[in-house]
């Protein structure tokens, strides 16, 4: 189920939204460019961020980490498992 966004939600900018989920602001930025994160306004040149969007992108961006992590684990095992049957 998607929330709907407050429309009295507060715009953060990058800074400020990558200090309340412990990244970078560059982190952000990589966010908005894999479109795990959409700007939801401007103020002059600075993008700014809803809060509830910026812990989705965390959560899409760390689950996507996590789950190569672990498939990469598991294929290598599969080869140790592999390589050693046939030896």
């Amino acid at each position: 189920m998607r929330t709907v966004p407050s429309p009295r939600a507060p715009l953060l900018t990058a800074a400020l939204a990558a200090s309340e989920v412990g990244v970078t602001p560059a982190t952000i930025r990589k966010w908005v460019q894999l479109r795990h994160l959409k700007p939801a306004g401007r103020r002059g040149r600075a993008f700014l961020y809803r809060i509830e969007d910026v812990f989705a992108a965390e959560r899409a961006a760390r689950g996507r980490v996590r789950t190569h992590r672990l498939s990469a684990v598991s294929d290598r095992g599969v080869v140790r498992g592999q390589s050693g049957n046939h030896t």
